[in-house]
């Protein structure tokens, strides 16, 4: 099983298909955390197979997906608040586990910026609070608008919510016009074991920890009930700014500390990985008495303009980096091994453990991946866990940080029942009985019957209408599932949601006479579902489902075609492999072969393009949002880069080039236009000749930019 090789042991078509399960892993982790304050994995778990994730995608760059978790921040928005867009995008952090790999962003960060050894570079460290992203923006004094970190671009407006909270001042002086906070809400222990008694004592449910707590006491549609809970806020940076605060990360700290934002008291400058290492255990040392969660400790390049000019990868700062605090262990019972199975026919055991407490809060679920991890080897036999299996009735080591299903660790063989028997995996789909098959290099069994699987057909159902999908009010997983086993007005694709309104006039009973509904709720649904018949291009792309097509993926695809007919028309007459279509789709930057590969298939399936075909007849699909043009000698070319560049970073060039309106390609195509080439350049180059590409050197191309 590729999942318990290590990274540098696996082959390519091994890579490819573990890439694919930490995605929709960390997909549905992101959405369980972000999006419904319900988390499903530890945050240990979750930064381990992110971990992995960018490893293989650092060994098989080709591989990289374009849903792959290392472009993604946040998630989806929840219902019932209004949306704010964020003037400056809120990201993540990338993470560091170990002292080595602090080392290593010290590294990073002097490679980049030219620094030698000896040159002067400091730092800030400061707890990261295990709590809820908050931005609050002032203009004038006054703050006017609150919003969480949503997906980044996009949070939730909770103004009149952070009002209630005493630690965020209403006004301040002597700031700038527009100073937008950022920090975190979060819940001290006290607070939150108190609340828990009020809870139980109105019968209500308890929270599962503080960082639950204070995020569900935010996230409320009346802001008494916000008021009623006790919640804080330590400010720690900073979006939109008419004018600087600081020139240093801790001189800004400081500024905002002045201005009346309560701020972290363990937050010190420090000289190097060896200081932040040490602060970083001392923190660590006081982290069962600060009285209020963490889960690691940031550190920051403290020189603003050093954070400048490090700027950002796509979701995270090249600057700052989260040192996160290792997980917790706790031993329980194995009750049983429950199989679900997916929207990709995918076979996935869960297990069923006898509730146990881990870090204060009670577990019962735990993910055990596939068949190999349960049986103890890896996909060629490598053992796991020293061979040993999984059975019904062990005793088995889970981990976790957090209030999240646990994974299992090990299993103690000397508490093993005499009667338990090793699991054996299903053959043949639970749900509908079909051949369940595991092909060459995937890491797990799939189910055979497509669309006649229920439960195939019902999550890529509950996927398209999700809120990064279709998004349409009134029709989520419940009613999906309802429609999906009705005889008389069923929905068994997606097509069949916006024939809903024509089938239900020719029907008696109709929906508003039914069980579960009204009048009211009938109208309702019927008009939300016209209302999403305009829909964006990315998000129509993103909603079919297609295996690896990923939200990432989904827009880079909008972005290059622009409209469906050019998309529908490009894939339709590629074929995987060979031909011009199929190279202007894999040298799209972001999109690899296995993306492709499986874009193409859906396409040339005759079910499935019959059923992509019916629902597009229904829909009004907008083109793709072009940038403002840019004047500039490259704007709408075409440029790719190969060998090695000399005096700037790849990052940088790509990243300048893309300022200035080009297209920045990972392959030369016949629709190349300029091929950026260093000392090194090998077939590209041979590529571009053939093909008649420009070829420039990097000079050049600084000459012809206006950068020489």
């Amino acid at each position: 099983m590729a999942k318990d090789i290590a990274v540098d042991q696996l082959t390519e078509p091994q890579a490819r298909a573990e890439l694919g399960r930490l995605g929709d892993i960390l997909a549905r982790a992101n959405r369980a955390y972000h999006t419904l304050d319900s988390p499903e994995i530890s945050d240990a778990e979750y930064d381990a197979l992110k971990r992995r994730n960018a490893a293989i995608e650092a060994r098989f760059p080709a591989l990289k997906r374009p849903d792959s978790p290392t472009e993604q921040v946040g998630a989806p928005l929840a219902e019932g608040f209004s949306k704010v867009t964020h003037a400056v995008r809120m990201l993540s952090l990338g993470n560091a586990f170990t002292g080595e790999d602090v080392q290593d962003f010290d590294e990073r960060i002097r490679k980049y910026l030219g620094l030698g050894r000896d040159s002067e570079l400091t730092y800030t460290a400061e707890p990261k609070i295990d709590g809820l992203s908050l931005s609050l923006r002032f203009e004038h004094g006054v703050l006017v608008q609150a919003a969480t970190r949503g997906d980044g671009e996009t949070g939730e407006n909770v103004t009149e919510n952070a009002k209630t909270i005493a630690d965020i001042p209403k006004t301040v002086r002597g700031a700038p016009d527009v100073l937008e906070v950022r920090g975190e809400v979060y819940m001290s222990h006290a607070d939150f074991a108190a609340l828990n008694v009020r809870q139980i004592a109105a019968g209500a449910r308890p929270f599962a920890n503080p960082r639950n707590a204070a995020a569900g006491s935010l996230r409320q549609l009346d802001a008494e009930i916000t008021r009623a809970r006790p919640l804080n806020f330590f400010a720690y940076a900073w979006g939109e700014l008419s004018e600087p605060l600081s020139d240093t990360q801790i001189g800004a700290i400081k500024r905002l500390e002045n201005l009346g934002f309560k701020t972290n008291p363990l937050t010190v400058l420090c000289d190097g990985p060896e200081a932040l290492l040490a602060q970083y255990r001392m923190i660590e040392a006081q982290r069962a008495t600060l009285g209020y969660d963490i889960d690691g400790v940031v550190y920051k390049v403290n020189a603003l303009e050093r954070q400048r000019r490090l700027g950002f990868r796509s979701t995270t700062p090249r600057w700052a980096i989260a040192h996160k605090f290792e997980a917790e262990l706790a031993w329980t019972r194995l009750e049983a091994i429950d199989i679900q199975v997916g929207r990709t026919g995918a076979l996935s055991p869960v297990a069923r453990l006898t509730p146990v407490t881990v870090g204060g809060v009670v577990v019962s679920n735990a993910t055990l991946h596939n068949e190999d991890y349960i049986a103890g080897s890896g996909a060629k036999g490598t053992p796991i866990r020293e061979g040993r299996d999984i059975r019904v009735g062990d005793w088995v080591q889970v981990y976790r940080a957090g209030d999240v299903i646990p994974k299992i660790n090990d299993v103690d063989l000397s508490r093993r029942p005499a009667d338990a028997v090793p699991f054996v995996f299903p053959h043949v789909c639970p749900e509908c009985g079909s051949d369940a098959v595991r092909e060459e290099g995937d890491a797990v069994r799939r189910c055979t019957g497509g669309m006649i699987c229920p439960a195939q057909a019902v999550e890529k159902l509950k996927h398209f209408v999700g809120r990064t999908a279709f998004d349409i009010d009134g029709l989520g997983a419940k009613q999906i599932e309802m429609f999906y086993s009705d005889d008389l007005l069923p929905i068994k694709v997606p097509a069949d949601i916006f024939t809903l309104k024509q089938r239900d006039a020719q029907n008696i009973p109709k929906l508003k006479n039914r069980e579960g509904w009204g009048e009211k709720s009938a109208k309702n649904l019927l008009e939300a579902i016209d209302k999403k018949r305009i829909i964006a291009l990315r998000r129509l792309i993103f909603a079919l489902g297609i295996r690896h097509v990923g939200e990432a993926g989904a827009g880079l695809l909008a972005d290059h075609y622009g409209t469906w007919g050019a998309f529908e028309a490009a894939v339709s007459s590629a074929r995987v492999g060979e031909g011009e279509a199929w190279e202007d789709l894999i040298a799209i930057d972001g999109v690899g072969a296995v993306m492709a590969a499986s874009l193409v298939n859906a396409f040339h399936q005759p079910a499935e393009r019959a059923s992509i075909d019916r629902l597009v007849a229904q829909l009004d699909v907008q083109p793709a949002q072009r940038r403002a043009p840019v004047n500039s000698p490259v704007a709408g070319k075409t440029v790719v880069f190969t060998g090695t560049l000399e005096k700037m970073t790849r990052a940088e060039a790509k990243a300048r080039a893309e300022a200035l309106g080009a297209k920045v390609a990972g392959s030369v195509s016949a629709r190349t236009d300029i091929l950026v080439a260093g000392p090194g350049a090998g077939s590209k180059a041979e590529k571009a000749a053939g093909l008649g590409v420009e070829t420039i050197d990097e000079d050049g191309w600084l000459a012809l930019i206006g950068d020489a």
